[in-house]
C-alpha cells in the first residue's frame, strides 16, 4: 500500500482507540504522520515505535484539544517540523452521558470545545497550509443521526454540528481541490466502549449486523477518504455502524 507516499498527515487524538488505528493505517499506505495526545506519553511512544516500523518520519505532539492555542499551535509545528501538510483527520473527542436536566455549564463548554470548537479552529489553521487537493476528515458519531437511549443530547448535539461543518468546508475549500468529510462510527471496541462492556447488549440489539466494528475498520474508511479515489468525494458522512442506524 503506496498510495499517500509523500504525503504528511495530521491525527488529533493520535495516540489511542480509533485515532491510534488511523496512524497506523495512514503511515502503512506511505504517510509521514504527526499526531495529538492528551495525557499518555507512553500510548505516543508506542504509536511512534508503530510508525517507525512503517519506515515513516512521526511527530507527537502534547495538546489538549480544548485549548485553542494547542489546537493551531499542532498545525504550526507540524508545518514547521514535517515541511508540509496535506491531511488532517480530526479524531479527537469526548463523550458523556449525563442527564440533561443535570448538565452543568463547565461541562456543556468543555464538550463543545473539544468536539466541536477544536475541529473548527483545526481546520481553519489546516485550510491556510495545506496544499490544494488536501483532505480533511473528521470522525463524528452515527448518533448524529439516531438517538436510541436518553442522555445523549449534549453528545449528540456536538456530532451533528460536525454535520454542517464539514458541508460549509467542502463548499469554502472545493474550488481549491480539497475534499471536507465526515466518518460517522457506530458502536467501535475501544476502552471507552469495549465489545464485551455493560452496555454492549443494548447496542448490539440495535444493529442489523449484531457486532462491534474494530478500530482498523474505521481506519480502512479513513483511509479511503485520503486516497487519490475519492477525490471526487466532499461534503458527505460516510457510516459505519452495522446497520445501527437504518
Amino acid at each position: 500500500m503506496s498510495r499517500l507516499v509523500g504525503k504528511v498527515a495530521l491525527v488529533t487524538g493520535g495516540s489511542r482507540g480509533i485515532g491510534a488505528a488511523i496512524v497506523e493505517r495512514l503511515a502503512a499506505e506511505g504517510a509521514d504522520l504527526a499526531f495529538t495526545y492528551h495525557a499518555s506519553p507512553e500510548r505516543a511512544r508506542t504509536v511512534e515505535e508503530k510508525i517507525g516500523q512503517a519506515g515513516r518520519r512521526s511527530l507527537a505532539i502534547q495538546a489538549d484539544s480544548g485549548e485553542p492555542e494547542a489546537v493551531t499551535g499542532s498545525i504550526d509545528r507540524v508545518v514547521r517540523e514535517m515541511g508540509r501538510l496535506d491531511i488532517l483527520v480530526n479524531s479527537a473527542g469526548i463523550a458523556t452521558m449525563t442527564p440533561f436536566g443535570e448538565i452543568p455549564v463547565a461541562e456543556y463548554d468543555r464538550l463543545m470545545a473539544v468536539n466541536v470548537r477544536a475541529v473548527f479552529l483545526a481546520s481553519q489553521a489546516a485550510s491556510k497550509v495545506m496544499s490544494d487537493g488536501g483532505r480533511i476528515i473528521t470522525i463524528g458519531s452515527n448518533l448524529a443521526d439516531r438517538i436510541p437511549f436518553p442522555g445523549l443530547t449534549l453528545y449528540t448535539m456536538s456530532k451533528t454540528a460536525l454535520i454542517g461543518l464539514t458541508r460549509g468546508l467542502a463548499r469554502d475549500l472545493g474550488p481549491r481541490g480539497i475534499t471536507v468529510n465526515l466518518v460517522q462510527p457506530g458502536s467501535t471496541d475501544t476502552d471507552m466502549n469495549p465489545a464485551d462492556g455493560p452496555m454492549a447488549a443494548g447496542q448490539l440489539g440495535q444493529m442489523s449486523i449484531p457486532r462491534f466494528a474494530t478500530p482498523a475498520e474505521i481506519a480502512g474508511g479513513v483511509a479511503y477518504l485520503a486516497g487519490p479515489e475519492a477525490r471526487g468525494i466532499t461534503g458527505t458522512a460516510l457510516t459505519i455502524d452495522g446497520g445501527f442506524n437504518i
